[in-house]
């Protein structure tokens, strides 16, 4: 809670600091909130503590995860400079939305009613159309934020929907409550069953859209292409991190039935199959490294989905160990990725492969920072990403899906294609008139990508750091 109220106050008081136009004092201030807020939020570990009657709860669960949040902020700030350099006159605006967006998704690892459900969607929601059409000028950051609030607003009245008929099957918005009633049906509850299934399958829908979740994955390519690059990587991680969590929060514990699992785990499981397959077959196609992201993170979205599939029952069990390793060292890797291909894209305004011929040769950190998180996201061994798919495969073969997990491996594999070739753009194809200049990167920038590279190296070495925290 103190986060979320910190958050609140500092984003607040950021935007004073914006009257005085100080934009070189911004991006480090930002820095600083962020580190204390992270700092604050560990301070909460190991205590259990409710909000609201009930409806907000900080446990180990929600510090775990808003700690990752926290982080990927904090990492990804230092690559907004450039619109420090530029004297970008939004940019306490920006920061601002970016800290009451943070605050959403802090609900959203925290809650235990579907109230706060909600609101922790809309209050990120709301900041992540208004960041995608922040490029004024740009018809594609212009079509991004009209996609993304229009397609937004239609799952979020599904999700509304939802939730309305799970209120009429079991009389309540509780998580537990909702569990209680669907294990201890009340006389005449048979014939609440189909508006309590129908609920159920529509809220599935509604979160499915939120983290990129195939089929209601057709505006990600194309927001995260018109969107700015900064704010496509924080929509990229942040968003993904705590929709997954609050995803889990409610299976977990409103859905645990075995009943309940009847309906929901077999759509979950279909999701799961043709969001492996669109998210990587669809990046093999992309010529746009941003779009290729795009897919990347679909597809990602298809490996965690596998830790929801082969849940075990508990918040703090195998499967929520491996959507918070997974998400810590898809995220790292993220940023990381984006964060070199924003920098690029500046230079030399492009945003193809081509775009990266002979960056290794102009700028090795930047060649190392990338190749480490294609890497990681690739899923090879001694990078977080390889862990972090382990233990997600862990816990479904423990629970008897073996036939998912073969699958989701040849996808795996069908990935190294597309994550390969910015490695090969880099180290094996000379510059030409357009990317023989060094891209410029700053000390915060290179320091953030050597602390990413850093990350997941030690994530791929030491996993038990972060592995079993839960």
């Amino acid at each position: 809670m103190n986060s979320i109220i910190l958050l609140s106050v500092l984003g607040l008081g950021n935007l004073f600091l914006g009257f005085r136009r100080s934009n070189r004092l911004l991006l480090p201030v930002m820095m600083l909130i962020l580190g204390g807020i992270l700092t604050v939020n560990f301070l909460d570990w190991g205590s259990t503590q409710s909000f609201f009657n009930g409806m907000l709860t900080i446990d180990n669960f929600s510090v775990a995860f808003t700690g990752i949040v926290l982080l990927t902020a904090l990492v990804l700030i230092p690559f907004s400079q450039k619109y420090v350099l530029d004297g970008e006159s939004n940019l306490a605006e920006y920061y601002s939305l970016l800290l009451f967006s943070l605050v959403g998704a802090i609900m959203l690892v925290s809650y235990n009613h579907l109230l706060m459900l909600f609101l922790g969607i809309e209050i990120l929601s709301v900041a992540m159309y208004v960041l995608a059409g922040s490029d004024k000028r740009n018809l594609r950051s212009n079509e991004a934020a009209l996609k993304y609030f229009l397609m937004g607003a239609f799952f979020t009245g599904i999700l509304l929907f939802g939730m309305a008929l799970l209120y009429g099957a079991t009389g309540t918005f509780v998580l537990s409550e909702i569990s209680f009633a669907v294990q201890n049906p009340a006389p005449g509850f048979e014939s609440l069953k189909p508006m309590l299934y129908i609920g159920m399958l529509l809220m599935l829908i509604g979160i499915g859209f939120k983290v990129s979740a195939a089929p209601f994955h057709f505006w990600t390519p194309d927001v995260y292409e018109g969107t700015p690059t900064f704010f496509a990587a924080f929509m990229s991680t942040i968003v993904k991190t705590a929709g997954f969590a609050a995803f889990l929060k409610l299976l977990v514990q409103a859905f645990p039935a075995a009943n309940a699992q009847g309906i929901w785990l077999p759509t979950l499981t279909a999701m799961c199959v043709l969001t492996l397959l669109i998210g990587n077959v669809g990046a093999v196609a992309q010529t746009s490294i941003k779009r290729m992201l795009a897919y990347s993170s679909i597809s990602h979205a298809g490996y965690l989905l596998i830790a929801l599939v082969a849940y075990n029952g508990q918040l703090e069990g195998a499967s929520a160990n491996g959507i918070l390793f997974y998400s810590l060292a898809y995220s790292v890797a993220t940023v990381a990725a984006f964060g070199v291909v924003k920098l690029v894209a500046d230079a030399r305004q492009r945003e193809d492969y081509n775009g990266l011929n002979g960056l290794a040769k102009t700028n090795p950190l930047l060649a190392f920072s990338l190749t480490v998180s294609m890497l990681s996201l690739a899923g090879i061994p001694l990078t977080g990403g390889f862990f972090g798919k382990f233990f997600v495969f862990s816990a479904a073969v423990e629970n008897g899906y073996i036939g998912l997990v073969v699958f989701a491996v040849v996808m795996s594999m069908v990935s190294i294609y597309y994550y390969l070739r910015p490695i090969i753009a880099m180290y094996m194809r000379d510059t030409d008139a357009e990317t023989a200049e060094a891209v410029p990167v700053t000390t915060f920038q290179a320091g953030a990508l050597l602390l990413l590279a850093a990350l997941t190296v030690l994530l791929g070495i030491l996993p038990g750091l972060v592995a079993g925290a839960l």
